[in-house]
């Protein structure tokens, strides 16, 4: 299954692609620089269709819990400063996602949609310390019963140019249904109350609706 996200993409380059290969074979005597051209241009197809990919996930739906939102390695877990909308500490959690990792994200949590703000930015590396502030973002707040207000934010990396986020204020969401989607790599940063015990640790890969971040 495919990300929806990708369908304009994916057939822009099948065509092109089913394109190059006909061109090939009528216009190329040569026989391995032919085959080279075809190969490539069929890798490249196959890395659009893995970068686009959408696997369905059982989710373990629960209000006791918050889950990974999305794959990735989790690359900070450390008390900040939130100036946007909480304007305190938070305990912040936040997962890298590599060119191969799938890029759905998924609602953490179930609640209701306080806040959702787009904003326009730079596209310095995902790592980077002022990424979060900095660059290509969206932030979301969801209001749940047992952890009250959480933060999460899609953030744009060096090779990620647009974030698709379908929050929006006032929406009740269910915990692992598609949030939304960042094309090409970048990381999301997850805002809990301090105090909260985590379930991951750094370095550890976590898989969307899937890994608890934490649990009550």
């Amino acid at each position: 299954m495919f990300h929806k996200e990708g369908a304009k993409i994916i057939l822009i380059t099948l065509t092109l692609v089913v394109g190059i290969i006909f061109l090939s074979d009528a216009f190329i005597s040569i026989n391995w620089l032919r085959n080279a051209i075809i190969i490539l241009s069929l890798v490249f197809l196959i890395l659009i269709l893995q970068f686009f990919r959408n696997p369905k996930r059982e989710t373990d739906n629960s209000d006791n819990h918050i889950l990974a939102p999305v794959d990735g390695k989790v690359v900070v877990i450390e008390e900040v400063f939130e100036p946007e909308y909480f304007k305190d500490k938070r305990l912040m959690v936040s997962i890298f996602m590599s060119p191969i990792n799938v890029h759905v994200t998924r609602y953490a949590l179930n609640g209701i949609v306080k806040y959702s703000k787009y904003h326009p930015g730079k596209y310095l590396v995902a790592w980077h310390p002022k990424a979060s502030e900095e660059n290509e973002r969206t932030t979301v707040v969801i209001n749940n019963r047992v952890y009250g207000e959480v933060m999460y934010r899609q953030i744009a990396g060096a090779l990620a140019r647009r974030i698709i986020n379908y929050a929006e204020e006032g929406m009740r969401v269910v915990q692992g249904k598609d949030a939304g989607f960042i094309k090409f790599g970048s990381r999301v940063d997850i805002y809990l109350p301090l105090g909260t015990e985590v379930n991951v640790k750094l370095g550890e890969k976590a898989i969307g609706a899937k890994t608890i971040i934490c649990k009550k």
